[in-house]
C-alpha cells in the first residue's frame, strides 16, 4: 500500500497559519548548564563584575539558549518535526529571571515535499527580542 504523500500534512492539521508557542523563564543553572554544553564561557554571561563594565550594563543571557527556545515551540507541531535551518537576528538582551516566548508560525507549506517553512520569533515580557534575518 502506498501513502498518499499530499495527505500527510494536511491529516495531521498542519496548515498555513497554525502556531505553536514555549515559554521558559531563565534561571541562573540555566545560563551555567548552557554554558557548560556549549563551552561559551564568555565573562558577560558568567560574571556580573565584568559585565557591569560592558555597554550591557550587566550579565545577559546567550543568544543561542534563547534560539534553542525556537526548538520547543517547533517540536510542539503535530508529528514528527525535524529542524532543519533557521536565521536569526537578535534585538535586545534576555536577562536571568526574564520570561520567554518562542513562537512559531507555519507561514508555507509543500505538501509534495512534506516541508514547512516556520517564522519564529522570540519574546521577554512583550519585548521582541529575535526575528529571521532577511
Amino acid at each position: 500500500m502506498t501513502e498518499n504523500k499530499s495527505s500527510l500534512l494536511v491529516s495531521l492539521g498542519i496548515n498555513v497559519g497554525i502556531k505553536t508557542r514555549h515559554v521558559k523563564t531563565i534561571t541562573e543553572a540555566d545560563v551555567l548548564l548552557f554554558a557548560e554544553v556549549s563551552g561559551d564561557s564568555n565573562p558577560v554571561h558568567m560574571s556580573e563584575e565584568f559585565a557591569m563594565k560592558t555597554f550591557f550594563r550587566g550579565r545577559i543571557v546567550h543568544g543561542m539558549l534563547a534560539a534553542g527556545l525556537i526548538s520547543a515551540a517547533i517540536a510542539k507541531l503535530p508529528g514528527l518535526v525535524i529542524y532543519m535551518s533557521q536565521t536569526v537576528k537578535f534585538l535586545r538582551p534576555i536577562r536571568i529571571g526574564d520570561s520567554i516566548t518562542a513562537m512559531a508560525e507555519v507561514i508555507a507549506k509543500d505538501d509534495t515535499k512534506r516541508t514547512l517553512q516556520v517564522k519564529t520569533t522570540v519574546w521577554d515580557d512583550g519585548w521582541q527580542i529575535s526575528r529571521p534575518s532577511p
